[in-house]
């Protein structure tokens, strides 16, 4: 059986003491999941980019949150950007 890393246990940990919620909007959810799928089955190319241990432990969590891989989440979030959907916040 394979070991869990750290995240894993962490995750494990928060399914078991029951820290998940349910969502008010599921099928909004689904909708951004179904698209960023699409946006993941239509790639050609493959990119290899170097991310700070800590940025990738906050894209792994955030991609957690939303119920998708990671990847998923940097390509969905690079073709948002790209596509002028992403705006930088202004304080």
């Amino acid at each position: 059986m394979k070991a869990f890393d750290k995240d894993e246990k962490e995750l494990i940990e928060s399914i078991e003491t029951e820290d998940w919620a349910s969502i008010d909007n599921l099928a909004e959810e689904i909708a951004k999941a179904r698209q960023a799928a699409e946006a993941t089955l239509t790639k050609s190319e493959r990119m290899n980019i170097r991310i700070s241990p800590r940025d990738l432990k906050r894209l792994k969590i955030r991609a957690i949150e939303e119920g998708i891989p990671y990847q998923t989440l940097v390509s969905s979030i690079l073709h948002k950007y790209l596509t002028g959907r992403l705006k930088e916040a202004r304080d």
